[in-house]
């Protein structure tokens, strides 16, 4: 269920914030991923904004004659909130493209609470501090952010009687809303976190699906790899019905996620159902051993023994065992982050096996131990390689988020520096972060573009 506009006169900025004690300095940063200097900076979050909501029941409460009074508005204000769900979100006068978005916590013993959100400045997030409204049970923080916004959040909370538990003990503690019904997985069995979801957020490819639809089968098996000196688990997914004579093949890393906690073949049945994608087989690998920031980053990015693994192990199993093609141009291979620096490595040095390569979000900074740092280098060593090397028969598609900072302008230097040399190149700009709730959606809207109604 999407988070619903509270309709409600707008009122001047500044007003609550004038009536809350607690400073607006910023907290101690969470830790970030190992991953950092891969993805780079964020952009800045976005303006807080009062809401008009909160502003209402501090008009309420300042009226109030008596304890009893005050106690029946903040009662009344939580009913409110429990109806409609949070966060709050609220039209901005005069201007039909953003919305004031307010996410509350209900405590009333708490010293802070912070919240992690997607727009966040760096991976892992700098929380934003929340308010209380003076005498209640009632921690607020209100943003201005895009009517098409996408994205996920957790909150932390420490009681007045707890030790400091420091930046990575508040990191540890945040948990979804409990007011909020759109629950996401957490990445790597991590605690979930929950999605806001703005009114003009585009709907997935597959919302006007029916439901009843006929199920592919999901399977794991166990592969062997010389190339990775490991064995690895791999999803398979297959197509419902009976198996055509040859079928389109997408290779999607960090097949734990998408199908180990995403339950991304339902979106897939729906899409084949309804012929927005061919019936296809994906293999989706998982990340190495134990899955974490950690483990992927000694293999991801442009690791030789990685594309050798997907490209001359994974493959020929996959094709001694299902029809899947061995047409390049309709073999897909997709990933996120450092996964998807490896898509863009595995096309680069690897056309003859993937024609297609979707990388959304590609932590492009990522560059090979000896090689320049990144900012001493404001190309991308991936960027450099395609605008460098001699042109391949490739089709790319690239996704980043608004909110990602400097992989947005990265990932507009390769759009443009792909295009240069005349690669086929699409992709979309989505109002998100580094987020699963804005891939899922874009992910299946790649797949159509790269293997959706071409003749077979």
């Amino acid at each position: 269920m999407s988070a619903r506009p509270t309709p409600m006169a707008a009122a001047p900025r500044g007003v609550l914030a004038a009536r809350c004690s607690p400073t607006d300095a910023p907290p101690p940063r969470a830790d970030a991923p190992s991953h950092t200097s891969a993805v780079g900076p964020r952009s800045a979050p976005p303006p807080r904004t009062d809401s008009p909501r909160l502003l209402a029941l501090a008009a309420r409460l300042a009226a109030a004659v008596d304890a009893t009074a005050r106690e029946a508005a903040v009662a009344r204000f939580w009913a409110e909130v429990e109806a409609v769900g949070a966060p709050l979100v609220e039209p901005v006068d005069r201007d039909p493209h953003h919305r004031n978005v307010t996410f509350v916590w209900r405590d009333a013993d708490a010293r802070a609470v912070l919240l992690y959100a997607d727009w966040s400045p760096g991976p892992g997030g700098a929380p934003g501090r929340m308010r209380r409204l003076p005498g209640t049970d009632v921690w607020y923080l209100s943003r201005h952010l895009r009517a098409d916004h996408r994205g996920t959040y957790r909150i932390a909370r420490y009681g007045a009687a707890d030790p400091d538990p420091g930046p990575a003990g508040l990191a540890a503690r945040a948990v979804p809303d409990p007011l909020n019904p759109r629950p996401i997985p957490g990445r790597w069995h991590a605690r979930p976190g929950s999605v806001v979801e703005l009114p003009h957020a585009p709907a997935p490819p597959w919302a006007e699906a029916p439901d009843d639809v006929p199920s592919g089968s999901l399977r794991r098996h166990r592969l062997g790899s010389r190339a990775l000196a490991a064995e690895r688990d791999v999803w398979v997914y297959e197509p419902p019905g009976p198996p055509p004579e040859e079928t389109d093949v997408v290779v999607l890393l960090d097949g734990d996620m998408w199908f180990g906690q995403l339950g991304f073949e339902s979106a897939l049945d729906r899409l084949i159902a309804v012929g927005l994608l061919p019936p296809l087989v994906v293999l989706a690998p998982n990340s190495r051993g134990r899955a974490d920031e950690a483990n992927r980053s000694r293999e991801f990015g442009a690791q030789d023994a990685r594309v050798a693994f997907l490209a001359t192990e994974l493959l020929p199993w996959a094709a001694a065992r299902w029809p899947v093609t061995y047409d390049s141009a309709r073999t897909v291979v997709a990933g996120q982050g450092l996964g998807g620096v490896s898509a863009l490595y595995a096309g680069y040095a690897a056309p003859m096996r993937f024609g297609n390569v979707l990388a959304q979000s590609a932590a492009l900074p990522w560059h090979p131990a000896g090689e320049p740092e990144a900012d001493a280098d404001p190309v991308p060593w991936i960027t450099r390689r395609y605008a460098d090397g001699a042109p391949r028969e490739l089709r790319l598609h690239l996704d980043v988020g608004l909110h990602e900072g400097r992989l947005l302008e990265l990932t507009r230097g390769l759009r443009a520096a792909l295009r240069a040399r005349e690669y086929p190149v699409t992709g979309t700009e989505f109002s998100g972060g580094h987020d699963y709730a804005c891939w899922r959606g874009a992910l299946a809207d790649g797949l159509i573009t790269l293997l959706g109604a071409r003749p077979r």
